[in-house]
Protein backbone atom coordinates (compact mmCIF):
# COMPACT_ATOMS: atom_id res chain seq x y z
CA UNK A 1 0.00 0.00 0.00
CA UNK A 2 2.80 2.42 0.83
CA UNK A 3 4.57 1.60 -2.42
CA UNK A 4 1.48 2.30 -4.52
CA UNK A 5 1.00 5.58 -2.69
CA UNK A 6 4.59 6.62 -3.31
CA UNK A 7 4.57 5.45 -6.91
CA UNK A 8 1.39 7.26 -7.92
CA UNK A 9 1.30 10.27 -5.61
CA UNK A 10 4.74 11.35 -4.34
CA UNK A 11 5.79 12.92 -7.62
CA UNK A 12 2.60 14.96 -8.04
CA UNK A 13 2.64 15.81 -4.29
CA UNK A 14 6.12 17.34 -4.50
CA UNK A 15 5.44 19.11 -7.80
CA UNK A 16 1.91 20.46 -7.31
CA UNK A 17 1.43 20.63 -3.53
CA UNK A 18 4.90 21.35 -2.14
CA UNK A 19 5.59 23.16 -5.46
CA UNK A 20 9.20 22.07 -5.51
CA UNK A 21 11.25 22.55 -8.65
CA UNK A 22 11.17 19.52 -10.95
CA UNK A 23 14.96 19.20 -10.82
CA UNK A 24 14.94 18.88 -7.03
CA UNK A 25 12.04 16.45 -7.18
CA UNK A 26 14.01 14.24 -9.56
CA UNK A 27 16.96 14.35 -7.13
CA UNK A 28 14.78 13.29 -4.20
CA UNK A 29 13.21 10.41 -6.11
CA UNK A 30 16.47 9.22 -7.62
CA UNK A 31 18.68 9.62 -4.53
CA UNK A 32 16.06 7.93 -2.39
CA UNK A 33 16.14 4.86 -4.61
CA UNK A 34 19.93 5.04 -4.94
CA UNK A 35 20.09 4.88 -1.15
CA UNK A 36 17.71 1.94 -1.36
CA UNK A 37 20.17 0.31 -3.75
CA UNK A 38 22.69 0.27 -0.91
CA UNK A 39 20.35 -0.83 1.88
CA UNK A 40 18.54 -3.72 0.16
CA UNK A 41 21.55 -6.03 -0.49
CA UNK A 42 23.13 -4.94 2.79
CA UNK A 43 19.99 -5.77 4.77
CA UNK A 44 19.75 -9.09 2.95
CA UNK A 45 23.29 -9.95 3.98
CA UNK A 46 22.72 -8.85 7.60
CA UNK A 47 19.56 -10.96 7.77
CA UNK A 48 21.44 -14.00 6.47
CA UNK A 49 24.15 -13.48 9.12
CA UNK A 50 21.71 -13.09 12.00
CA UNK A 51 21.17 -16.04 14.31
CA UNK A 52 17.86 -17.81 14.77
CA UNK A 53 15.75 -16.73 17.73
CA UNK A 54 12.74 -18.34 19.35
CA UNK A 55 10.49 -16.74 16.72
CA UNK A 56 12.86 -17.37 13.80
CA UNK A 57 15.51 -15.51 11.86
CA UNK A 58 13.32 -13.25 9.69
CA UNK A 59 10.37 -12.27 11.90
CA UNK A 60 12.42 -10.17 14.38
CA UNK A 61 13.56 -7.92 11.52
CA UNK A 62 9.98 -7.46 10.35
CA UNK A 63 8.55 -6.65 13.77
CA UNK A 64 11.30 -4.32 15.01
CA UNK A 65 11.50 -2.24 11.82
CA UNK A 66 7.76 -1.63 11.56
CA UNK A 67 7.34 1.32 14.03
CA UNK A 68 10.22 3.25 12.49
CA UNK A 69 8.94 2.61 8.97
CA UNK A 70 5.47 3.91 9.88
CA UNK A 71 6.87 7.06 11.50
CA UNK A 72 9.17 7.95 8.59
CA UNK A 73 6.37 7.30 6.06
CA UNK A 74 4.03 9.73 7.83
CA UNK A 75 6.78 12.36 8.09
CA UNK A 76 7.43 12.05 4.35
CA UNK A 77 3.99 13.55 3.65
CA UNK A 78 4.32 16.25 6.31
CA UNK A 79 5.70 19.71 5.55
CA UNK A 80 6.59 21.78 8.64
CA UNK A 81 4.61 25.02 8.83
CA UNK A 82 6.50 28.17 7.97
CA UNK A 83 9.16 26.27 6.00
CA UNK A 84 9.31 28.48 2.91
CA UNK A 85 12.96 27.71 2.15
CA UNK A 86 13.29 25.42 -0.90
CA UNK A 87 16.57 24.08 0.51
CA UNK A 88 14.96 23.08 3.81
CA UNK A 89 12.02 21.46 2.00
CA UNK A 90 14.42 19.53 -0.25
CA UNK A 91 16.51 18.11 2.61
CA UNK A 92 13.44 17.36 4.73
CA UNK A 93 11.78 15.19 2.09
CA UNK A 94 15.09 13.63 1.01
CA UNK A 95 15.98 12.59 4.57
CA UNK A 96 12.49 11.20 5.25
CA UNK A 97 12.58 9.30 1.97
CA UNK A 98 15.95 7.71 2.79
CA UNK A 99 14.83 6.78 6.31
CA UNK A 100 11.64 5.20 5.03
CA UNK A 101 13.46 3.21 2.35
CA UNK A 102 15.92 1.93 4.97
CA UNK A 103 13.25 0.67 7.35
CA UNK A 104 11.17 -0.64 4.46
CA UNK A 105 14.15 -2.73 3.36
CA UNK A 106 14.37 -4.16 6.89
CA UNK A 107 10.71 -5.16 6.54
CA UNK A 108 10.36 -6.13 2.88
CA UNK A 109 13.50 -8.24 2.39
CA UNK A 110 12.75 -10.70 5.25
CA UNK A 111 9.06 -10.76 4.30
CA UNK A 112 9.85 -11.68 0.70
CA UNK A 113 12.35 -14.32 1.84
CA UNK A 114 9.74 -16.05 4.02
CA UNK A 115 8.51 -17.89 0.94
CA UNK A 116 11.60 -20.12 1.16
CA UNK A 117 10.92 -20.96 4.83
CA UNK A 118 7.40 -22.40 4.65
CA UNK A 119 8.21 -25.96 3.61
CA UNK A 120 6.51 -27.95 0.86
CA UNK A 121 7.36 -28.73 -2.74
CA UNK A 122 7.48 -26.49 -5.81
CA UNK A 123 3.73 -26.55 -6.48
CA UNK A 124 2.87 -25.60 -2.90
CA UNK A 125 5.51 -22.88 -2.90
CA UNK A 126 4.10 -21.45 -6.13
CA UNK A 127 0.66 -21.52 -4.55
CA UNK A 128 2.00 -19.56 -1.57
CA UNK A 129 3.51 -17.03 -3.97
CA UNK A 130 0.14 -16.68 -5.71
CA UNK A 131 -1.57 -16.07 -2.36
CA UNK A 132 1.00 -13.44 -1.45
CA UNK A 133 0.80 -11.62 -4.76
CA UNK A 134 -2.99 -11.75 -4.80
CA UNK A 135 -3.16 -10.15 -1.37
CA UNK A 136 -0.45 -7.68 -2.34
CA UNK A 137 -2.41 -6.54 -5.39
CA UNK A 138 -5.52 -6.24 -3.22
CA UNK A 139 -3.52 -4.08 -0.80
CA UNK A 140 -2.46 -1.93 -3.74
CA UNK A 141 -6.14 -1.58 -4.62
CA UNK A 142 -6.91 -0.32 -1.11
CA UNK A 143 -3.98 2.09 -1.25
CA UNK A 144 -5.07 3.35 -4.67
CA UNK A 145 -8.60 3.96 -3.41
CA UNK A 146 -7.27 6.05 -0.54
CA UNK A 147 -4.79 7.98 -2.69
CA UNK A 148 -7.37 8.44 -5.43
CA UNK A 149 -9.56 10.39 -3.06
CA UNK A 150 -6.57 12.57 -2.13
CA UNK A 151 -5.76 13.28 -5.78
CA UNK A 152 -9.43 14.17 -6.32
CA UNK A 153 -9.15 16.77 -3.55
CA UNK A 154 -6.01 18.13 -5.22
CA UNK A 155 -7.71 18.43 -8.61
CA UNK A 156 -10.74 20.17 -7.08
CA UNK A 157 -8.65 22.75 -5.24
CA UNK A 158 -6.44 23.36 -8.27
CA UNK A 159 -9.46 23.88 -10.52
CA UNK A 160 -10.93 26.36 -8.07
CA UNK A 161 -7.64 28.24 -7.75
CA UNK A 162 -6.98 28.25 -11.49
CA UNK A 163 -10.47 29.53 -12.32
CA UNK A 164 -10.14 32.65 -10.22
CA UNK A 165 -11.02 35.84 -12.18
CA UNK A 166 -7.59 37.41 -11.75
CA UNK A 167 -6.02 34.56 -13.73
CA UNK A 168 -7.93 35.13 -16.95
CA UNK A 169 -5.38 37.68 -18.16
CA UNK A 170 -2.67 35.02 -18.50
CA UNK A 171 -2.08 32.94 -21.59
CA UNK A 172 -2.87 29.23 -21.09
CA UNK A 173 0.74 28.15 -21.51
CA UNK A 174 1.92 30.71 -18.96
CA UNK A 175 -0.72 30.37 -16.26
CA UNK A 176 1.02 30.75 -12.89
CA UNK A 177 0.56 28.18 -10.14
CA UNK A 178 -1.89 28.65 -7.29
CA UNK A 179 -0.42 29.78 -4.00
CA UNK A 180 0.46 27.00 -1.51
CA UNK A 181 -2.00 28.40 1.05
CA UNK A 182 -4.89 27.63 -1.31
CA UNK A 183 -4.00 23.90 -1.16
CA UNK A 184 -4.39 23.59 2.62
CA UNK A 185 -7.10 20.91 2.36
CA UNK A 186 -4.94 18.91 -0.03
CA UNK A 187 -1.99 18.96 2.37
CA UNK A 188 -4.23 17.72 5.17
CA UNK A 189 -5.69 15.01 2.90
CA UNK A 190 -2.22 13.68 2.03
CA UNK A 191 -1.27 13.63 5.72
CA UNK A 192 -4.48 11.86 6.74
CA UNK A 193 -3.98 9.22 4.05
CA UNK A 194 -0.45 8.65 5.38
CA UNK A 195 -1.87 8.11 8.88
CA UNK A 196 -4.44 5.62 7.57
CA UNK A 197 -1.88 3.67 5.53
CA UNK A 198 0.53 3.71 8.47
CA UNK A 199 -2.16 2.17 10.67
CA UNK A 200 -2.85 -0.54 8.08
CA UNK A 201 0.90 -1.13 7.80
CA UNK A 202 1.05 -1.80 11.57
CA UNK A 203 -2.03 -4.04 11.50
CA UNK A 204 -0.65 -6.20 8.67
CA UNK A 205 2.65 -6.59 10.53
CA UNK A 206 0.81 -7.70 13.67
CA UNK A 207 -1.21 -10.29 11.74
CA UNK A 208 1.95 -11.57 10.08
CA UNK A 209 3.66 -11.98 13.45
CA UNK A 210 0.70 -13.80 15.01
CA UNK A 211 -0.18 -15.95 12.00
CA UNK A 212 3.16 -17.23 10.71
CA UNK A 213 5.56 -19.79 12.12
CA UNK A 214 8.92 -19.66 10.39
CA UNK A 215 10.38 -23.04 9.39
CA UNK A 216 13.86 -24.30 8.55
CA UNK A 217 14.66 -24.43 4.82
CA UNK A 218 16.45 -27.43 3.27
CA UNK A 219 20.25 -27.28 3.69
CA UNK A 220 19.93 -24.38 6.15
CA UNK A 221 22.25 -24.08 9.13
CA UNK A 222 21.10 -23.44 12.68
CA UNK A 223 23.58 -20.64 13.31
CA UNK A 224 24.41 -17.47 11.38
CA UNK A 225 26.09 -17.84 8.01
CA UNK A 226 29.73 -16.86 7.67
CA UNK A 227 29.89 -16.33 3.92
CA UNK A 228 31.56 -12.93 3.28
CA UNK A 229 29.26 -10.31 1.78
CA UNK A 230 31.27 -9.62 -1.36
CA UNK A 231 31.93 -13.31 -1.90
CA UNK A 232 28.24 -14.17 -1.65
CA UNK A 233 27.24 -11.28 -3.90
CA UNK A 234 29.84 -12.29 -6.47
CA UNK A 235 28.53 -15.85 -6.53
CA UNK A 236 25.00 -14.55 -7.07
CA UNK A 237 26.00 -12.35 -9.98
CA UNK A 238 27.93 -15.22 -11.58
CA UNK A 239 24.90 -17.50 -11.45
CA UNK A 240 23.61 -17.17 -15.01
CA UNK A 241 19.91 -18.12 -14.53
CA UNK A 242 19.59 -15.66 -11.65
CA UNK A 243 21.36 -12.94 -13.65
CA UNK A 244 19.00 -13.26 -16.64
CA UNK A 245 16.01 -13.35 -14.31
CA UNK A 246 17.11 -10.24 -12.43
CA UNK A 247 17.83 -8.27 -15.61
CA UNK A 248 14.49 -9.26 -17.13
CA UNK A 249 12.66 -8.27 -13.97
CA UNK A 250 14.55 -4.97 -13.78
CA UNK A 251 13.71 -3.86 -17.32
CA UNK A 252 10.08 -4.99 -17.24
CA UNK A 253 9.59 -3.32 -13.84
CA UNK A 254 11.18 -0.19 -15.24
CA UNK A 255 8.75 -0.31 -18.18
CA UNK A 256 5.67 -0.69 -16.00
CA UNK A 257 6.73 1.90 -13.45
CA UNK A 258 7.75 4.46 -16.09
CA UNK A 259 4.36 4.17 -17.75
CA UNK A 260 2.13 3.90 -14.69
CA UNK A 261 4.17 6.39 -12.67
CA UNK A 262 3.42 9.18 -15.16
CA UNK A 263 -0.29 8.42 -15.49
CA UNK A 264 -1.37 10.98 -12.90
CA UNK A 265 0.52 13.78 -14.66
CA UNK A 266 -0.65 12.56 -18.08
CA UNK A 267 -4.32 12.53 -17.09
CA UNK A 268 -4.04 15.88 -15.32
CA UNK A 269 -1.88 17.93 -17.70
CA UNK A 270 -1.94 16.19 -21.10
CA UNK A 271 -5.55 15.12 -21.67
CA UNK A 272 -7.38 17.10 -18.97
CA UNK A 273 -8.96 14.03 -17.37
CA UNK A 274 -7.54 14.32 -13.88
CA UNK A 275 -10.92 13.44 -12.38
CA UNK A 276 -10.87 10.09 -14.23
CA UNK A 277 -7.46 9.03 -12.92
CA UNK A 278 -8.76 7.35 -9.77
CA UNK A 279 -11.28 5.34 -11.81
CA UNK A 280 -8.57 4.23 -14.24
CA UNK A 281 -6.41 2.99 -11.36
CA UNK A 282 -9.41 1.38 -9.66
CA UNK A 283 -10.29 -0.64 -12.77
CA UNK A 284 -6.63 -1.54 -13.31
CA UNK A 285 -6.13 -2.93 -9.81
CA UNK A 286 -9.50 -4.72 -9.64
CA UNK A 287 -8.62 -6.54 -12.87
CA UNK A 288 -5.12 -7.27 -11.54
CA UNK A 289 -6.56 -8.76 -8.35
CA UNK A 290 -8.80 -11.18 -10.24
CA UNK A 291 -6.13 -11.96 -12.84
CA UNK A 292 -3.61 -13.40 -10.36
CA UNK A 293 -5.41 -16.77 -9.96
CA UNK A 294 -5.95 -16.91 -13.73
CA UNK A 295 -2.22 -16.58 -14.42
CA UNK A 296 -1.53 -19.08 -11.61
CA UNK A 297 -3.74 -21.72 -13.26
CA UNK A 298 -2.26 -20.95 -16.67
CA UNK A 299 1.34 -21.33 -15.49
CA UNK A 300 0.52 -24.80 -14.14
CA UNK A 301 -0.75 -25.82 -17.57
CA UNK A 302 1.77 -24.27 -19.98
CA UNK A 303 4.72 -23.34 -17.77
CA UNK A 304 5.95 -20.18 -16.09
CA UNK A 305 8.11 -18.84 -18.91
CA UNK A 306 5.44 -19.15 -21.61
CA UNK A 307 2.78 -17.65 -19.34
CA UNK A 308 5.07 -14.73 -18.55
CA UNK A 309 5.52 -13.91 -22.24
CA UNK A 310 1.77 -14.02 -22.81
CA UNK A 311 1.17 -11.73 -19.85
CA UNK A 312 3.79 -9.19 -20.87
CA UNK A 313 2.54 -9.03 -24.47
CA UNK A 314 -0.87 -7.94 -23.15
CA UNK A 315 0.79 -4.69 -22.03
CA UNK A 316 1.82 -3.71 -25.58
CA UNK A 317 -1.58 -2.37 -26.83
CA UNK A 318 -1.97 0.10 -23.91
CA UNK A 319 1.56 1.41 -24.50
CA UNK A 320 0.66 2.09 -28.14
CA UNK A 321 -2.91 3.37 -27.84
CA UNK A 322 -3.03 5.47 -24.65
CA UNK A 323 -0.38 8.05 -25.71
CA UNK A 324 -1.50 8.20 -29.35
CA UNK A 325 -5.28 8.57 -28.94
CA UNK A 326 -6.70 11.99 -27.93
CA UNK A 327 -8.78 12.38 -24.81
CA UNK A 328 -11.11 9.34 -24.85
CA UNK A 329 -12.26 7.95 -21.47
CA UNK A 330 -13.85 4.75 -22.91
CA UNK A 331 -10.62 3.79 -24.69
CA UNK A 332 -8.55 4.54 -21.61
CA UNK A 333 -10.81 2.40 -19.43
CA UNK A 334 -10.59 -0.49 -21.89
CA UNK A 335 -6.80 -0.20 -21.86
CA UNK A 336 -6.81 -0.19 -18.05
CA UNK A 337 -8.24 -3.72 -18.19
CA UNK A 338 -5.27 -4.90 -20.25
CA UNK A 339 -2.84 -3.01 -18.01
CA UNK A 340 -4.27 -4.69 -14.92
CA UNK A 341 -4.07 -8.17 -16.41
CA UNK A 342 -0.47 -7.68 -17.49
CA UNK A 343 0.47 -6.14 -14.15
CA UNK A 344 -0.79 -9.26 -12.38
CA UNK A 345 1.47 -11.40 -14.58
CA UNK A 346 4.46 -9.24 -13.69
CA UNK A 347 3.63 -9.48 -9.99
CA UNK A 348 3.19 -13.25 -9.96
CA UNK A 349 5.43 -14.97 -12.49
CA UNK A 350 8.92 -13.49 -11.93
CA UNK A 351 8.47 -14.03 -8.19
CA UNK A 352 7.40 -17.63 -8.86
CA UNK A 353 10.52 -18.16 -10.96
CA UNK A 354 12.89 -16.77 -8.33
CA UNK A 355 12.74 -19.79 -5.94
CA UNK A 356 13.58 -22.03 -8.90
CA UNK A 357 16.75 -20.01 -9.52
CA UNK A 358 17.60 -20.24 -5.81
CA UNK A 359 17.23 -24.03 -5.90
CA UNK A 360 19.45 -24.18 -8.98
CA UNK A 361 22.09 -22.17 -7.12
CA UNK A 362 21.91 -24.54 -4.14
CA UNK A 363 22.45 -27.56 -6.36
CA UNK A 364 25.46 -25.97 -8.06
CA UNK A 365 26.90 -24.47 -4.85
CA UNK A 366 26.09 -26.86 -1.98
CA UNK A 367 28.68 -25.22 0.30
CA UNK A 368 26.87 -21.84 0.19
CA UNK A 369 24.05 -21.89 2.72
CA UNK A 370 21.50 -19.42 4.06
CA UNK A 371 21.86 -16.96 1.18
CA UNK A 372 18.11 -16.83 0.45
CA UNK A 373 17.69 -13.33 1.96
CA UNK A 374 20.51 -12.06 -0.26
CA UNK A 375 18.79 -13.48 -3.35
CA UNK A 376 15.49 -11.86 -2.48
CA UNK A 377 17.08 -8.57 -1.41
CA UNK A 378 18.71 -8.14 -4.82
CA UNK A 379 15.36 -8.91 -6.44
CA UNK A 380 13.59 -6.36 -4.25
CA UNK A 381 16.35 -3.91 -5.06
CA UNK A 382 15.68 -4.28 -8.80
CA UNK A 383 12.00 -3.54 -8.28
CA UNK A 384 12.77 -0.43 -6.24
CA UNK A 385 15.58 0.63 -8.56
CA UNK A 386 13.15 0.45 -11.47
CA UNK A 387 10.76 2.72 -9.62
CA UNK A 388 13.47 5.19 -8.66
CA UNK A 389 14.99 5.36 -12.12
CA UNK A 390 11.61 5.69 -13.82
CA UNK A 391 10.35 8.52 -11.63
CA UNK A 392 13.72 10.27 -11.39
CA UNK A 393 14.41 10.22 -15.13
CA UNK A 394 10.80 11.14 -15.93
CA UNK A 395 10.86 14.14 -13.62
CA UNK A 396 14.22 15.25 -15.00
CA UNK A 397 12.85 15.00 -18.55
CA UNK A 398 9.87 17.13 -17.53
CA UNK A 399 12.25 19.69 -16.02
CA UNK A 400 14.10 20.08 -19.33
CA UNK A 401 10.76 20.22 -21.18
CA UNK A 402 9.80 23.30 -19.16
CA UNK A 403 7.45 21.84 -16.57
CA UNK A 404 6.45 24.47 -13.98
CA UNK A 405 5.51 23.06 -10.55
CA UNK A 406 1.88 23.70 -9.67
CA UNK A 407 1.08 25.50 -12.94
CA UNK A 408 -2.52 25.27 -14.13
CA UNK A 409 -1.50 24.43 -17.71
CA UNK A 410 1.65 23.59 -19.65
CA UNK A 411 3.06 24.00 -23.12
CA UNK A 412 3.22 21.50 -25.98
CA UNK A 413 6.74 20.33 -25.05
CA UNK A 414 5.56 19.08 -21.67
CA UNK A 415 2.58 17.27 -23.21
CA UNK A 416 4.81 15.62 -25.82
CA UNK A 417 7.27 14.54 -23.14
CA UNK A 418 4.47 12.94 -21.12
CA UNK A 419 3.26 11.01 -24.18
CA UNK A 420 6.79 9.75 -24.90
CA UNK A 421 7.26 8.68 -21.28
CA UNK A 422 3.95 6.85 -21.36
CA UNK A 423 4.46 4.93 -24.61
CA UNK A 424 7.70 4.59 -26.63
CA UNK A 425 10.11 4.53 -23.68
CA UNK A 426 8.28 1.80 -21.71
CA UNK A 427 7.77 -0.22 -24.89
CA UNK A 428 11.52 -0.36 -25.57
CA UNK A 429 12.20 -1.30 -21.94
CA UNK A 430 9.52 -4.01 -22.03
CA UNK A 431 10.95 -5.63 -25.16
CA UNK A 432 14.45 -5.53 -23.67
CA UNK A 433 13.22 -7.27 -20.53
CA UNK A 434 11.49 -9.95 -22.60
CA UNK A 435 14.81 -10.69 -24.34
CA UNK A 436 16.43 -11.38 -20.96
CA UNK A 437 13.51 -13.57 -19.89
CA UNK A 438 13.92 -15.52 -23.14
CA UNK A 439 17.52 -16.30 -22.14
CA UNK A 440 16.40 -17.66 -18.75
CA UNK A 441 17.26 -21.39 -19.01
CA UNK A 442 15.29 -23.09 -16.20
CA UNK A 443 12.15 -24.98 -17.25
CA UNK A 444 9.75 -27.15 -15.24
CA UNK A 445 11.49 -30.46 -16.09
CA UNK A 446 14.88 -29.03 -15.16
CA UNK A 447 13.59 -27.78 -11.83
CA UNK A 448 11.95 -31.10 -10.93
CA UNK A 449 15.35 -32.75 -11.34
CA UNK A 450 16.90 -30.11 -9.08
CA UNK A 451 14.25 -30.72 -6.42
CA UNK A 452 15.14 -34.41 -6.34
CA UNK A 453 18.84 -33.56 -6.03
CA UNK A 454 18.14 -31.13 -3.18
CA UNK A 455 16.13 -33.72 -1.27
CA UNK A 456 18.87 -36.30 -1.75
CA UNK A 457 21.57 -33.86 -0.62
CA UNK A 458 19.55 -32.87 2.44
CA UNK A 459 19.12 -36.51 3.50
CA UNK A 460 22.84 -37.18 3.01
CA UNK A 461 23.79 -34.16 5.14
CA UNK A 462 21.48 -35.24 7.97
CA UNK A 463 22.85 -38.79 7.92
CA UNK A 464 26.43 -37.51 7.86
CA UNK A 465 25.78 -35.22 10.82
CA UNK A 466 24.25 -38.10 12.76
CA UNK A 467 27.31 -40.27 12.11
CA UNK A 468 29.92 -37.66 12.95
CA UNK A 469 28.12 -36.11 15.95
CA UNK A 470 26.28 -38.91 17.80
CA UNK A 471 25.24 -36.50 20.56
CA UNK A 472 23.32 -34.44 18.04
CA UNK A 473 21.65 -37.41 16.39
CA UNK A 474 18.33 -36.99 18.14
CA UNK A 475 18.13 -33.27 17.40
CA UNK A 476 19.02 -33.79 13.74
CA UNK A 477 16.49 -36.57 13.41
CA UNK A 478 13.93 -34.32 15.03
CA UNK A 479 14.77 -31.57 12.53
CA UNK A 480 14.52 -34.06 9.65
CA UNK A 481 11.14 -35.35 10.78
CA UNK A 482 9.85 -31.82 11.30
CA UNK A 483 10.94 -30.86 7.80
CA UNK A 484 9.28 -33.95 6.33
CA UNK A 485 6.08 -33.10 8.17
CA UNK A 486 5.93 -29.71 6.44
CA UNK A 487 4.13 -31.24 3.48
CA UNK A 488 1.03 -31.94 5.50
CA UNK A 489 1.10 -28.42 6.99
CA UNK A 490 2.11 -26.35 4.00
CA UNK A 491 -1.37 -25.47 2.80
CA UNK A 492 -2.13 -23.91 6.16
CA UNK A 493 1.22 -22.14 6.37
CA UNK A 494 0.96 -20.80 2.85
CA UNK A 495 -2.46 -19.30 3.42
CA UNK A 496 -1.84 -17.60 6.76
CA UNK A 497 1.54 -16.20 5.75
CA UNK A 498 0.08 -13.62 3.43
CA UNK A 499 -2.63 -12.16 5.70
Amino acid sequence: MTNIALGFSLQIFLLDVVQMDAFYVSLILFLGRAWDAVTDPLVGYLVSRSARTRIGKLLPWIVLSMPFGVFSYIMLWFTPQGSTSPVFSFFWHLSMSCLFETFMSCYHVPHSSLNMFLGGDQRERDSATAYRMGVEVFAMLVGALIQGQVVAVLNTEKDQACNQPDRNEYLPQHTPPPQPDTLRDTRMAFLMSALVLGGLYSLCCLLLFLGVKEQMAPLSSLGPTRTPYLSGLKKLLRHVPYLWLVLGFLFTSLAFQTSLGNLALFFTHAVGLGAYFQYFILVLLVVATFSVPVWQMLQVRIGKKTTLFVGLMVFVPPLVLIPSIPSSPPVYMAMSVLCGSSLAALFLLPWSMLPDAVDDFKVRNPSCKDLEPLFFSCYVFCSKLGGGLSVGISTLALHFAGFEPGACSHGADVVTTLRVLLGPVPLVLLLTGMVFFYLYPICEEHHCQEQRELEKTGEENINLAALTLPGMRSSRQSHSSSYQSHESKTNYKSEVTWI
